[in-house]
């Protein structure tokens, strides 16, 4: 419904001499509207037979090769194929993940509910939220012209609400149609208060029951929503069934029209179901290895941690046979404490699950001057679910000073730090959720060890676009990110090491050569664990450092270093000054040579650049 006037040549439309710029455009598109006829926005495909994709709109896990089915989520949708009456369904070779089969077949194109059936050929694998799984393609529809139709609820109710009409201090009472046709509102004569002034107006309305005269309020009408949205137009009241709220009105008001975004991508409904890999046990008599004593501060500090902890739903208060000991170390150079367990008692009687990872990945198989991010994942251990069978084995008790109250007793549902299997899960569970972004970023290199994950890719179109899945499957997983701790820029701290664009060295490491405690032995030998495969250390050669983790088994107790030990810290010093590698020439050939005298082989990949020497 438009309000009614002359048709104006376009070529005529002129500004006037005095007529401001913004007056001369409000009356261009008043003469331009009365001239162009409004057609109902449709929603038509771009190619014929294009297919539409299938995405996850929760992450499904995968844990069997058998087939499953999934329910198609049509309501959702905001738009529906309806080339003809079938559609096949099947994988898509570009987005499936590898190692998941699609079951090809046909659908009938009804608004009913449609399953796909899947299988994982590999099993586990986690596929995260928005992972395009398959693709519908229709068959040829009616004149073989593709379209596609909104979908949305019809009912037999329009679209009507309550408001009320106030002039002066009188009110009218009126249940309006929401009309977004109507460029005015519009109330029928027979509703009008008859001494509520009209005047005529210079031209016609149409669109209701073809034209009619126009006359409209004199006075501002203030109209009021349901919910006490105000609005002040001049309505304009003609012979008509029933009120129009048009969209002079409904603008005022803030009306909004919710439609979902016209995406020929169609969503599969899962069920979010984090995966867990149940322990082995040696025994099911219950293991209870009594809490030790705790200092007044070191208590206080385990108060706030377990409370902590408690909030983030990592543990639960319990009643379980099993215990085992906690305490607190504080962390270097902060006000902050770190909690522990020891579990070398529990450790004693489960199973060991072997390596997944036998060594840690090396970046010189990068290609040089390759874009790179690297991801540190916040508390991996802590978003890692343990089986619920195996989560009571693993409680802990919080004394009171004095044993003035009932201790209190809770268990781990997440991986605890300093259980024997926690990294092997750790790796198996990360692994899962990336091993569909690998299938899909194809020519790119993630790198994953423990909750280190690096990137790689050849520009940086591509490092964003395999950076955002990465971070997007890691985050539907529950991880935390932090922004700060993804690396952009050159050089790239990873794994001990600092990668360049085309060299690598070992990171510069404050070793603590003050050593006094069991707490800074292990501080000291975890940071050259990280660095030794870098270094060419061998494990003899720090025989010397390790050595003195044996004896006690409280952290503070009393450790100095040997000469020996000294000896070993020069040799890694000495070693980290000289040690360099660099990325691999992707324009080079790779070379295998065997050196050494049988029994003592050794073999060794390299690459060799031939510079010529100068005069």
């Amino acid at each position: 419904m438009v309000p009614d006037g002359p048709v104006v040549p376009y070529y005529k439309i002129m500004q006037g001499a005095k007529e401001s710029f913004t007056k001369f455009v409000e009356r261009l598109t008043r003469t331009i509207e009365v001239q162009v006829t409004e057609v109902a926005p449709i929603l038509v495909t771009s190619s014929r037979h294009e297919p539409y994709r299938l995405r996850l709109t929760e992450a499904l896990h995968l844990r069997t090769a058998d087939w499953t089915f999934l329910s198609i989520n049509i309501k959702e949708q905001g738009a529906w194929p309806v080339q003809g009456k079938e559609l096949v369904i099947m994988g898509d070779c570009k987005y499936t993940p590898q190692e998941v089969e699609i079951l090809p077949g046909v659908l009938v194109n009804n608004l009913g509910d449609l399953v796909l059936w899947l299988r994982c050929t590999h099993p586990p694998t986690f596929i995260p939220k928005g992972q395009v799984i398959a693709q519908i393609i229709p068959t040829r529809g009616p004149n073989n012209t593709p379209v596609a139709c909104p979908v949305q609820a019809i009912t037999e109710e329009r679209p009507r609400v309550d408001c009320e009409f106030r002039v002066g201090g009188e009110t009218l009472n009126i249940r309006g149609l929401l009309d977004t046709g109507a460029h005015v509102t519009v109330v029928p004569a027979k509703d009008w208060p008859s001494h509520w002034v009209l005047q005529d107006v210079v031209g016609h309305v149409q669109g209701v029951g073809g034209l009619q005269l126009a006359r409209q309020s004199r006075s501002i009408v203030q109209i009021k929503g349901p919910k006490g949205q105000l609005a002040n137009i001049r309505p304009f009241v003609l012979d008509y069934k029933e009120p129009l709220l048009g969209r002079d009105l409904m603008s005022q008001w803030g009306v909004k029209i919710d439609i979902p975004d016209p995406s020929v991508e169609i969503s599969v409904a899962s069920i979010d179901e984090r995966p867990t890999k149940k322990l082995n046990w040696l025994t099911n008599e219950p293991v209870w290895v009594e809490q030790w004593p705790l200092s007044k501060t070191k208590l206080k500090a385990l108060e706030e941690l377990v409370k902590e902890q408690l909030a983030k739903g990592h543990i639960v208060e319990t009643d379980s046979p099993w215990n085992s000991p906690v305490f607190v170390i504080q962390k270097p150079g902060k006000d902050k404490w770190r909690l522990l367990q020891d579990l070398s008692q529990i450790n004693n009687v489960i199973e060991d699950m072997g390596t997944l990872q036998p060594g840690m990945p090396s970046p010189t198989m990068l290609p040089q001057n390759w874009q790179l991010a690297v991801i540190d994942i916040k508390d991996c251990f802590f978003q890692i679910p343990l089986h619920p069978d195996d989560a009571p084995r693993f409680a802990f008790s919080v004394p009171t000073i004095n044993r003035e109250a009932p201790r209190r007793r809770y268990h781990w549902r997440v991986l605890p730090q300093g259980m024997k299997n926690s990294p092997v899960i750790c790796q198996w569970y990360v692994a899962s959720l990336l091993s569909p972004v690998r299938a899909a970023v194809g020519q790119a290199i993630i790198y994953h060890y423990m909750d280190d994950v690096l990137v790689c890719a050849p520009n940086d179109d591509m490092l964003s676009h395999v950076l955002g899945l990465t971070v997007d499957a890691l985050v539907a997983a529950g991880f935390e990110l932090q922004e700060e701790k993804v690396q952009r820029m050159p050089p790239w701290k990873y794994l001990g090491l600092e990668i360049g664009k085309r060299t690598i060295v070992p990171q510069k490491l404050a070793i603590k050569t003050k050593v006094s405690s069991l707490a800074d032995v292990h501080q000291l030998c975890g940071a050259l664990n990280w660095v030794r495969p870098w270094l060419g250390l061998t494990t003899n050669d720090l025989a010397p450092l390790f050595n003195l983790l044996k004896g006690g088994e409280e952290l503070s107790s009393p450790r100095v270093l040997t000469p020996e030990a000294e000896k070993a810290l020069e040799k890694v010093q000495d070693a980290m000054s000289k040690r360099q590698a660099h990325r691999f020439d992707p324009e080079l050939p790779f070379k295998f040579i065997i050196m050494g005298k049988l029994p003592h082989l050794h073999g060794m990949i390299f690459q060799w650049r031939n510079i010529p020497k100068k005069d």
